[in-house]
């Protein structure tokens, strides 16, 4: 017998929640990436711009380094970017029938009771 959030919301609702914890998690690690795709890429700007410049010789090995880095940062980036586009919208969706689940919930109040 498969229980579904009408027969019991509470369930549904803290299985959301261990859901928004998980893609909360991912969403960090993307960030994470992505500021560390954004540095690799200005270094390997900084070092394409500095062997251009004579300042570390006529080293091509550096170049061709440089630019693989700026290349792969930019390949972390837009694929870490659209995995947090994802990721927020799977959070926001999940949000949302966390909300609905709680306004079907009866609540009592508790507290303030005269004896």
């Amino acid at each position: 017998m498969n229980v579904t959030h009408e027969d019991n919301p509470i369930d549904e609702i803290s299985r959301i929640e261990a859901q928004l914890e998980e893609l909360a998690g991912i969403s960090e690690r993307c960030r994470k990436i992505i500021l560390v795709s954004k540095v690799a890429i200005a270094a390997g700007v900084a070092l394409l711009l500095f062997t251009m410049l004579g300042l570390f010789g006529s080293n091509q090995a550096a170049a061709i380094g440089s630019i693989a880095v700026v290349l792969g940062g930019i390949v972390s980036v837009g694929s870490n970017v659209s995995t947090l586009e994802q990721t927020m919208a799977a959070m926001s969706a999940a949000e949302a029938l966390r909300s609905d689940l709680i306004s079907r919930i009866e609540l009592r109040v508790v507290g303030d009771r005269k004896v």
